[in-house]
């Protein structure tokens, strides 16, 4: 028996769902050298190209919301043909895509082939689908199984940068975006072979009138889903404000960028701790109570964030706010599972983490337009706070509707 409860052949069966899990970990820590290589190269880019520092973030920003966009088609071709197809593509084009802009003539060439072929066919496959696919295979550890595939994207923020720095150093961008396009497809590739099975999923709850009649807490699918990612948006536009903004909140305040630097560093660090501390907790109070508890926790810290202005106290604040959000992001898969088929799970997780890449998207924007409009950051951090109190309201208003079902 697998950890799933379902009966998988071959004497190593009950292994494989962990040998899954470490393929999906590194896939999703490979996968995420295009992202970085694309921030790590702003300045040598623009430069050759001839653009401003504003001009040159579109890569970035088309790369995201290409990623986002996509995860929605890649969960779909999960929960039809398997992950292991979109794993097999973003293999191809992650790759792809860098050796592409490596060896662009315009500019609009180099945003092409890393929005379209690197982040659209590419990094898309590598979060969505990646963490719906691993909650097939897990039951009584899914919430802890789902934490560690999303915790590679923090693993790649940690290993990337330096790597894809040391290496324009010695080589130059255009030179660098290809070895490691070529480093990528050499370890993707055979990682994504690992994924060659299917779980067994359990048949639908109903077809015909019995699938019509599908009310997931007494509401219509698609509602749910819709709450679901508007409490998404919330949560990332009030996560957003800190991650974006902290160096030039803390250089505001008179202290050395290098500061805020350090302090996004620990987020992230924390973040890893948070993602695992919370896939665990998952396991024992459910995503809805998960999210909540994470989603409070982070509006304490961005509320602490208001009255912290000495170097100590950003600091504490700072890693207080990553073990608030690191754990929130991957309790929307636990969530789709809870109340949807799992033969849905690809496309309606996509749907949920596209909207939590919208909510960072727009919280890094509003957060930097209301600096601008009242020259400090304490509106943007009020901002974000009523953002996470609309997030708190809608989980908490699914918990009560669930507590009340259960009556």
């Amino acid at each position: 028996m697998s950890e799933t409860g379902q009966t998988t052949p071959g004497a190593a069966a009950p292994l494989y769902p962990l040998v899954r899990l470490a393929a999906a970990l590194l896939l999703v820590t490979v996968g995420g050298a295009a992202m970085y290589a694309t921030i790590v190269a702003l300045r040598p880019a623009s430069i050759e190209f001839g653009v401003g520092r504003g001009i040159g973030s579109v890569p970035y920003m088309m790369f995201m919301a290409a990623s986002g966009a996509g995860g929605v088609m890649m969960g779909r071709l999960a929960d039809r043909f398997g992950v292991i197809v979109p794993a097999l593509i973003a293999s191809v084009a992650i790759p792809a895509g860098l050796v592409a802009a490596a060896h662009a003539a315009a500019f609009w060439q180099f945003c092409l082939a890393l929005g379209v072929l690197s982040g659209l066919l590419g990094t898309s496959a590598m979060f969505a689908p990646m963490a719906a696919d691993i909650s097939l295979w897990f039951t009584r550890r899914r919430g802890l199984a789902v934490a560690v595939v999303i915790t590679g994207s923090y693993l790649a923020g940690a290993v990337w940068p330096p790597v894809v720095q040391a290496s324009l150093d010695a080589r130059g961008w255009r030179e660098s975006f290809v070895v490691i396009g070529v480093f990528v497809f050499a370890a993707m590739l055979p990682l994504s072979g690992l994924l060659y099975r299917r779980p067994a999923l359990p048949p639908p709850s109903g077809t015909g009138a019995g699938a019509a009649a599908f009310r997931p807490l007494g509401m219509a699918p698609g509602a749910l889903q819709s709450l679901i990612c508007l409490a998404g948006i919330g949560c990332c536009v009030a996560m957003s404000m800190p991650q974006v903004h902290i160096v030039a909140h803390v250089t505001d305040l008179g202290l050395a960028a290098r500061r805020g630097a350090e302090m996004l560093s620990l987020m992230l660090g924390f973040g890893v701790v948070s993602r695992l501390g919370f896939g665990w907790i998952s396991d024992r109070i459910g995503g809805l109570r998960t999210l909540l508890l994470g989603s409070v926790a982070q509006a304490v810290t961005l509320a602490a964030f208001l009255g912290a202005d000495a170097l100590t106290a950003l600091y504490v604040v700072s890693a207080a706010f990553g073990l608030a959000q690191g754990g929130i992001v991957p309790s929307y898969t636990i969530i789709i599972r809870t109340f949807f088929p799992a033969g849905e799970a690809g496309r309606r997780v996509g749907l949920s983490m596209l909207a939590t890449f919208m909510g960072m998207a727009l919280g890094g924007w509003m957060a930097g337009a209301l600096f601008d409009l009242t020259g400090s950051y304490t509106a943007s951090f009020v901002n974000a706070i009523a953002f996470n109190v609309l997030n708190m309201a809608i989980v908490a208003a699914l918990i009560r509707r669930r507590r009340a079902r259960a009556a």
